[in-house]
């Protein structure tokens, strides 16, 4: 009779426990659910404005100075830090007071900091100034209030006559005056004429 009362009290106690276990994982995995779906529906996290095949001239004092092109814009303004991106790549053009383009740049992915007027080129980016000059790095960093381009990355500079690789740069926005912090190569190239 004893060993029996044991056994129903074991039992008791065992789907107590069991009862416990199951109403505190239901009570964590509810929780995280909750914090998940309040982190997804942020206003914070989401696109303000979207937009596809996307073109903008950008003028000053009726002058046009600037032309880019992105095949996909997102822009988060209720970010604390907004920013506009362009994940399939972008094209800027930028031309002199006489409609010349003096330098371009592609990439395969931009980022564009509103409050510190700076731009970020990442994957595939090539700049070329008026000369013909040509940069291209993985990464390139444009700070629109100083007019400088900068890396920390890998560049390869080609010109007509040479080949020149290093890492970092630093360079005005027109690609026509650039140093190498640390070159690790030049290449002389004999152009017939």
């Amino acid at each position: 009779m004893q060993n029996r009362q044991f056994k129903t009290l074991y039992k008791k106690q065992l789907s107590i426990a069991i009862l416990l276990t199951g109403i505190a994982v239901l009570f964590f995995s509810c929780a995280n659910k909750i914090e998940k779906i309040k982190e997804f529906s942020a206003a914070e996290k989401l696109p303000g404005m979207e937009a596809d095949n996307f073109e903008m001239l950008y003028s000053d004092s009726a002058v046009v100075r600037f032309k880019l092109i992105a095949p996909k814009l997102i822009r988060y303004d209720q970010e604390k830090e907004p920013f506009t991106e362009f994940p399939d790549g972008i094209e800027i053009e930028k031309y002199n007071s006489q409609m010349k383009v003096v330098s371009r740049i592609t990439a395969n992915y931009a980022r564009h900091m509103e409050k510190e007027d700076t731009w970020l080129a990442k994957n595939n980016v090539i700049a070329i100034n008026e000369q013909g000059d040509s940069l291209k790095t993985e990464e390139l960093i444009w700070d629109e209030n100083k007019g400088k381009i900068y890396t920390d990355q890998f560049v390869k500079i080609i010109r007509q006559d040479q080949v020149i690789n290093g890492i970092g740069m630093e360079s005005d926005q027109n690609l026509s005056n650039w140093e190498i912090k640390k070159p690790t190569g030049t290449l002389y190239l004999d152009v017939a004429e």
